[in-house]
């Protein structure tokens, strides 16, 4: 017996699917790309703080050389002695500087000694010469020329004999500062050499008065201006903040690592410091009042060049820019580009270009 089975399809079900045939011929409505969030160009510099490393150097300081041949008699200092501008460091003696000095001075005191004849007899030829016919012309010259010859003589005489003088001085060496003897080299006995140059007798360092040196970024260094007050640290004080002042600047950009030296002086009258110190520096700077800034998401650094994305009309332009001081969420920029212009916020180099 066969059965005949009926399915009764709802008459809704039949109005919706034609319902969605007619509407099958009708126009689709296209979704617009929908842009990324925009943010527009500030104006104004980026304060920020920057670490940097620099190291302490003493403001003065001489490697000391003998300037006569000579020996080692006395050595008055040694490694760690404090002394005083002028103070005796070392006595040297050279017997031969001083027969020298004795024979300058012999000789100048032997032509001093002529002089003082010639002019003598100069005198009286002239005032005899005053009575005619007494004195002839020619032999009052004479005398003339020979006292001028022997006063040229004897003030050669005497420069050679100040000089030897000056010889003899170089035998005691002074301290040209005040500070400490950081490196001692001989010990009495030892012969010097004045045109040796290899290795210094004494090493003199001033220390109550020292220079932070330290190379700031190109991109920074224009924002600092002599007598700005910088804080550093050194780890022999664990952790104590202490503070200087820019004294210096270079102006002169070290091409290899585009950053300028600049010095601070370090008042250091307690000497809790010392030259060779490594410190971290921390450097605060406003920024530049004629640059610009976005955020640091809106730039974009390739292997070429750095850009933001400039929206215009609803498009999408690369605009190239230079970057200065940069904050944790901000950045300063500069290129073809104007306070208030639209940037997107947040941009990479797959951001499409152009839409």
């Amino acid at each position: 017996m066969k059965y005949l089975v009926f399915l009764s399809i709802p008459a809704f079900l039949l109005g919706a699917c034609s319902e969605k045939k007619l509407k099958a011929n009708e126009p689709v409505a296209v979704a617009k790309p929908v842009l990324p969030a925009l943010v527009a160009v500030g104006s104004g510099g980026v304060a920020t703080e920057l670490r940097i490393p620099g190291q302490l150097a003493a403001y003065q300081e001489v490697s000391i050389f003998p300037k006569v041949n000579g020996y080692v008699k006395t050595v008055l200092v040694d490694v760690g002695s404090k002394v005083s501008k002028g103070n005796r460091l070392m006595v040297l003696e050279a017997p031969e500087l001083v027969e020298a000095s004795l024979k300058a001075r012999e000789r100048y005191a032997r032509a001093l000694s002529d002089y003082s004849i010639d002019k003598e007899h100069y005198q009286r030829l002239k005032e005899a010469a005053l009575t005619a016919g007494a004195i002839s012309p020619l032999d009052l010259s004479s005398a003339k020329a020979k006292m001028e010859a022997d006063s040229s003589l004897s003030n050669a005489e005497k420069a050679n004999w100040e000089m030897q003088k000056t010889m003899l001085g170089y035998l005691n060496v002074t301290a040209p500062f005040t500070g400490v003897i950081t490196e001692r080299n001989v010990h009495p006995g030892a012969l010097v050499s004045a045109v040796a140059k290899d290795k210094p007798m004494l090493e003199l360092k001033q220390i109550d008065h020292l220079r932070l040196q330290v190379d700031i970024p190109e991109s920074m260094a224009n924002t600092l201006k002599d007598k700005d007050t910088v804080s550093f640290y050194v780890s022999a004080l664990q952790g104590k903040r202490l503070t200087g002042y820019i004294s210096r600047k270079s102006m002169n950009i070290n091409s290899q690592y585009r950053s300028e030296r600049m010095e601070i002086d370090v008042p250091n009258p307690d000497a809790q410091l010392a030259p060779g110190m490594y410190a971290d520096v921390m450097l605060y700077s406003k920024g530049d009042p004629k640059a610009m800034y976005v955020p640091r998401t809106a730039v974009v650094t390739s292997t070429e060049k750095k850009y933001v994305l400039k929206v215009v009309n609803g498009k999408t332009q690369q605009v190239e820019v230079e970057t200065g001081n940069q904050s944790v969420d901000k950045v300063e920029i500069y290129g073809n580009i104007q306070p208030g212009d639209q940037v997107i916020s947040v941009a990479t180099d797959e951001t499409p270009t152009g839409n």
